[in-house]
């Protein structure tokens, strides 16, 4: 049997030789042309995603790649004649699908993997939150992106969302002042017996139906558990918890917005205090991050109760942005007697047309990259500190968490 490391050198290898022959011209879209889509990873996120970019005109599902069987089955309900595959890897070397641009939303442990594949297989990629699940990875994928010359879209919405513009006007104005501290937090609540997160485990999650190995990926070995296999964010193995799901969002807002540095300190506490359901992830959290630009970003979460909502605030001398359902400006009358509250009213666009119109123009889309890559580390770090039970530093020279 034909090793992994041979086949996917092989795949390379191929995919190297024809991009080769390929002319820039032919790698170029018009405006109007279809975008052809394929998907790596076709769960519930995976399946929105794919809805999304349906709706974006001149577009086209022609591939979805999903190690479960049943995932299979619901797409064809609605991409009909897109072509189905266990193993991504022939999805890309499938020349009898010629693909654009490609959606990832596997599990976090294996964005890097994916990531790195369809790039060098000479695709445009979408890539779902939290970009990158360790540093290493976060930097495997630069060296990739840097090489590929692709157009890479991180799926954190709201950077299309019409909230970017009306911050960036109010900081432009002047009238925050100097801040301090950028306090957010994330509450939710679900039903007594209804755990957040949990999915059901169905009757086909076998081995019959799940190709393990290629879901553990780079993971610690372990026998096939379908319940390790469904509720994957309960383990530290394959998901970052709700770091990586929700404050990721909101560290990456404002990252974008103000242009924020990696963190230099940050310190996580927290515990498993309600949900008693096997899960090693924290349902209740507080996450503090040292900024480079002399503030404190910090965010706190919890799963037992709603009451607080998801709110960021933004703490200056001179006034308060706080962005709920919508952005709003609060002045502080120490320093702005004159000062007025009002509310933002900018609109924003459709993240993934956004990528899909960046595919066609080439241009920088509202998630590049680099916003992926800051945010991921912030995100490592706040999981390394509370595993570690300490504070932990990022070291900018050598890019390392001490």
């Amino acid at each position: 049997m034909t090793s992994r490391r041979n086949f996917l050198g092989k795949v390379s290898a191929g995919v190297a030789g024809t991009l080769a022959t390929m002319s820039p011209a032919s790698q170029v879209l018009g405006a109007n042309e279809r975008v052809r889509l394929a998907i790596i990873g076709a769960g519930s996120r995976g399946q929105q995603i794919m809805r999304e970019a349906i709706a974006c005109p001149s577009t086209e599902f022609v591939a979805v790649a999903d190690v479960y069987s049943r995932r299979h089955q619901e797409c064809r309900a609605f991409v009909p004649n897109a072509k189905m595959y266990f193993d991504y890897r022939e999805m890309l070397q499938d020349k009898d699908k010629f693909i654009d641009a490609v959606l990832i939303a596997t599990p976090q442990h294996l964005h890097c993997e994916h990531f790195v594949a369809a790039l060098e297989a000479g695709k445009h990629v979408y890539q779902e939150k939290t970009m990158a699940f360790t540093v290493d990875h976060a930097k495997r994928m630069r060296l990739a992106w840097q090489r590929a010359g692709k157009v890479v879209q991180i799926g954190h919405q709201g950077c299309s969302s019409g909230y970017v513009q009306d911050a960036k006007e109010i900081l432009a104005g002047g009238k925050v002042g100097r801040i301090t501290e950028i306090h957010a937090h994330m509450y939710r609540n679900t039903p007594h017996g209804k755990p957040q997160w949990s999915r059901p485990v169905y009757p086909d999650t076998n081995l019959e139906n799940v190709r393990w190995s290629m879901f553990l990926g780079e993971a610690p070995q372990r026998e096939f558990d379908p319940h390790r296999f469904i509720n994957w964010r309960f383990f530290w193995d394959y998901s970052g918890g709700n770091v990586y799901e929700n404050m990721t969002h909101q560290v990456a807002f404002w990252y974008k917005v103000l242009n924020l540095k990696i963190p230099r300190a940050v310190t996580m506490r927290g515990g498993v205090y309600y949900w008693k359901d096997g899960r090693e992830v924290p349902d209740t959290m507080n996450v503090v991050m040292e900024q480079p630009e002399e503030m404190l970003f910090t965010w706190t979460s919890g799963f037992g109760n709603s009451h607080l909502g998801s709110t960021e605030e933004i703490l200056g001398t001179d006034g308060t942005i706080t962005k709920h359902r919508q952005v709003r400006y609060t002045p502080e009358k120490v320093n702005q007697p004159q000062g007025t509250e009002f509310v933002g009213s900018s609109r924003g666009e459709s993240h993934m047309q956004n990528f899909i119109d960046c595919v066609r123009s080439g241009k920088e889309p509202n998630c590049p990259f680099e916003v992926g890559f800051r945010t991921s580390i912030a995100c490592r770090m706040a999981v390394d500190s509370y595993l570690q039970g300490r504070t932990l530093q990022w070291d900018e020279k050598r890019e390392a968490i001490v």
